[in-house]
């Protein structure tokens, strides 16, 4: 999702491109359109195309995840106290409580609505698309030791150097290096990588059965985003003695702001002030609202977790409870710095995607679509959410001395 609250040149001239959803669609049916009518030697320029994007992608990604992550920490660490980590804690818990309702919800709702049939017989009829050539490009970490070594400079800049040490100067301009190659490279390639994941798709017969999952896997998220805010606010009310509809009603001017912005930064103030009328305590609301604008990503790891799961159903990829508890746990850690970054969470995620769950570029390419197809709704959802997780915060922090922070 993108994050920006305050306009700079940059960002006004981003906001004269055609929106990242619009492009990824249109790069969707021109990549169907040309399936149908492309020979397969020019087919193969565009899987070249892909191969190479492929390989800078898994080059970048362990970068990316250093270069989003450490600053994070840094940040959140400089804030101290006990509603500090009560709301760290809290907001951790449940972004894995909504990954690990995406994934029971998928697993008990997919199996019978997808057409796995579709996609065995597409595979015995595919086209063999090979690239003319490849560049192979090695990380220069895996991705694991890329978290550890986020967490271990983070915490240690946090806690040993002052906030403005050398340490964290590089960190921070490390980070916008990596925010420019997103904006700059990642971005604007990924109509075109989508073209030609699809132009492949089609040659290959997927692209039906493909489209069929799209639809129901989005119908059946945007229902689940509906009961997990419900949820939230039944449980966050309760804890602080309010009604959980009037509080979820007072929240919809945010919810509405964030599904048109898709940017939880750019909702704060919105955000914030809905969860004052709320009658949250001022203090504990300019704490909590800014803070989980960043760390809580119920949506995000919502959406990532069912687009995952529908993919590996439909192309038979065995697949257990286990093993989505360890990426749903991951997964949580991985995308705290998402905000800020245009299509941060679906980023930061391809990484564990492969390695944990076993995803092939292709597969890639379309939890890419999938999750910028939802982008504005998981931004709502989020930012609907942190004003639940601030009423549990009111609940036991709110009337004391709190320090007050804005993002």
């Amino acid at each position: 999702m993108t994050a920006t609250a305050t306009p700079t040149p940059e960002n006004t001239h981003s906001r004269r491109r055609p929106p990242l959803l619009l492009l990824i669609a249109i790069a969707i049916a021109a990549g169907i359109g040309a399936g149908y009518c492309f020979p397969v030697w020019l087919a193969r320029v565009f899987v070249t195309v892909n191969s190479l994007f492929s390989q800078f992608l898994g080059f970048i990604i362990p970068l990316l995840i250093l270069g989003l992550v450490a600053p994070a920490i840094v940040e959140i660490g400089n804030r101290a106290g006990k509603m500090l980590v009560f709301t760290v804690l809290l907001a951790y818990g449940a972004t894995i409580l909504a990954g690990l309702f995406s994934y029971f919800t998928g697993s008990t709702f997919f199996p019978s609505l997808i057409p796995v049939d579709r996609y065995i017989e597409a595979e015995t009829n595919s086209v063999d698309l090979s690239p003319y050539f490849t560049i192979e490009m090695t990380p220069l970490m895996s991705v694991t030791s890329a978290l550890v070594l986020a967490f271990t400079l983070g915490l240690c800049v946090a806690r040993f150097a002052p906030h403005q040490s050398a340490l964290c100067e590089v960190l921070t301009d490390f980070r916008t290096v990596i925010i420019m190659v997103i904006r700059s490279v990642i971005v604007p390639l990924l109509p075109l990588y989508i073209f030609g994941i699809f132009l492949t798709m089609t040659l290959s017969g997927e692209v039906g059965g493909m489209l069929v999952t799209f639809i129901k896997v989005i119908g059946i998220i945007f229902v689940m985003h509906v009961v997990l805010l419900v949820a939230q606010y039944l449980i966050g009310a309760a804890i602080d003695r309010k009604n959980p509809f009037k509080c979820l009603a007072t929240m919809m001017p945010a919810y509405f702001t964030a599904l048109g912005t898709a940017s939880s930064a750019a909702t704060i103030p919105v955000t914030l002030r809905q969860a004052k009328v709320m009658g949250i305590d001022p203090a504990v609301a300019d704490f909590t609202v800014p803070l989980c604008a960043t760390i809580h990503m119920s949506g995000s790891t919502m959406k990532i977790t069912a687009c995952a799961l529908a993919l590996m159903i439909a192309h038979s990829m065995p697949y257990d409870f286990p093993m989505f508890a360890g990426f749903i746990a991951m997964l949580g850690i991985t995308i705290v710095a998402a905000p800020g970054v245009p299509g941060g969470a679906i980023m930061a995620s391809l990484g564990l995607l492969s390695s944990m769950l076993g995803f092939s570029e292709a597969d890639n390419a379309l939890m890419i679509a999938l999750y910028v197809a939802m982008d504005s709704f998981g931004t709502a959802c989020n930012v609907t959410g942190d004003g639940a997780l601030a009423l549990i915060v009111d609940r036991f922090f709110g009337g004391r001395t709190a320090p007050t922070e804005s993002r």
